[in-house]
């Protein structure tokens, strides 16, 4: 697949093999949240981490902001990649480059109306990449991600359209959607949890769709 494939809510390093086995090329290692499934202890993501060889991306999900949190979070769980699900301030951006160079950022963007255009913007150039999901930051209980919902995906393609880094699209996806998701939007990678999990469990039957979903849709693109 060209579309990058990056399974969330991992839980165990069975389902961490599982998801590479059925072309997972990055994994999300969800750490304390304010809300939402999938959050495992530090130690047992440092564990997932250590055991996943490259090229697999080992993505840490923080809701830390603060720069020397953030920074001692990515070091205790030794990934390579942060995904940061609430908005930092940019001191963060620049202790992250400083102390850890070598750890590439992704910044959660929560699609919440057409203004997101203009946040995505405003952090670009501080990361690698951009993820765009559905939470609700400002809720009395932060949404920062795992809500199973979609949002305005004309928002997300003008995003992927616009902004000058790889983005990933998150948000409700399922073996049913994604093949609409990437004929709409044309992401660099699909993130998704819930839409391919059954009892809070990884199913492979759904991965195992998903992922024919997208093939087929990227089939369907190259033909056109």
């Amino acid at each position: 697949m060209r579309t990058r494939l990056k399974v969330c809510c991992i839980a165990s390093l069975a389902e961490a093999r599982l998801a590479i086995s059925l072309g997972a090329s990055a994994l999300g290692l969800v750490a304390e949240m304010p809300s939402g499934p999938g959050p495992i202890p530090d130690a047992r993501i440092a564990e997932i981490a250590a055991a996943v060889p490259p090229p697999i991306a080992r993505f840490l999900l923080t809701s830390r902001t603060e720069p020397d949190d953030v920074v001692a979070h990515v070091r205790a769980c030794g990934v390579d990649t942060v995904q940061l699900v609430a908005a930092v301030p940019d001191s963060t951006y620049a202790a992250l480059k400083q102390a850890l160079p070598h750890v590439r950022v992704v910044q959660v963007v929560h699609v919440e109306g057409p203004q997101t255009l203009a946040e995505a913007r405003r952090v670009a150039p501080h990361v690698h990449a951009l993820l765009l999901d559905s939470g609700r930051p400002g809720a009395a209980v932060p949404e920062l991600g795992g809500t199973g919902r979609t949002h305005d995906w004309a928002v997300s393609a003008r995003i992927v359209a616009t902004i000058d880094r790889p983005v990933f699209l998150a948000g409700g996806i399922t073996p049913g959607n994604v093949g609409a998701a990437l004929r709409q939007i044309g992401p660099y990678g699909i993130d998704l949890c819930s839409g391919v999990r059954s009892d809070g469990r990884l199913d492979p039957i759904k991965l195992a769709a998903l992922v024919a979903g997208m093939e087929a849709a990227e089939a369907q693109t190259l033909r056109h």
